[in-house]
């Protein structure tokens, strides 16, 4: 199992032990840093409402882009379940309630960020930094349709969205602000696994 759980063209295959007991290990470890790391990201943020700013989406792409898709979509689940069961991960908390809140979208829709990002990685973009940034970017539209559409969906019990337009206010003000710096984390995330690869990768 352990041999699976990612490739040689990603930044911790090349860094993987040899016996399967230890890369079993050292994946474990590297999940529960994964979320460490996707923790304080999230507590690096303006607050702003609906949906704050944090350097999440960063870190979902440089973690899937490092780990792969197996070991990316798991960091993010475990990170999911930290935060369901109460610890306070998220930007501004944790708990239940919190999942089924306006950012609900946004958080699940990490997980199919980090899938097709770490698909990518899989298959040999760690050293591409155009097809890695390519990815990141079509990871990051699924993430933000994900989180528009769940935002739609509670559009109803939302006092911020004008309810004589609801699909242009719920995007002027939980979409369209954070584009840019979306676009921006993803060049950024795609540059700093591509350079790590370019230090790294040559030890496989």
């Amino acid at each position: 199992m352990a041999v699976t759980l990612t490739t040689p063209n990603t930044l911790l295959g090349v860094f993987q032990p040899k016996g399967d007991a230890a890369k079993l290990a050292s994946t474990l470890a590297t999940v529960v840093l994964g979320t460490l790391l996707l923790t304080i990201c999230a507590k690096i943020n303006v607050p702003v409402w609906p949906v704050p700013v944090t350097l999440q989406s960063f870190a979902v792409a440089a973690l899937a882009a490092a780990f792969g898709a197996r070991i990316g979509v798991a960091t993010v689940a475990l990170y999911l379940v930290e935060g369901a069961f109460g610890l306070p991960v998220f930007a501004l908390g944790g708990g239940l309630a919190y999942l089924v809140g306006p950012t609900s979208g946004f958080l699940f829709g990490f997980l199919a960020m980090a899938a097709i990002i770490g698909f990518a990685a899989d298959r040999g973009a760690s050293g591409k930094p155009l097809t890695l940034f390519a990815a990141m970017l079509a990871g990051g539209v699924v993430m933000f349709a994900l989180g528009f559409a769940w935002l739609l969906a509670m559009s109803g019990q939302a006092g911020w969205i004008d309810q004589a337009n609801v699909v242009g206010s719920a995007f002027a003000k939980a979409v369209q602000p954070f584009i840019i710096w979306d676009v921006l984390k993803m060049a950024l995330a795609a540059l700093t696994v591509t350079g790590a690869w370019g230090l790294f990768g040559k030890k496989r």
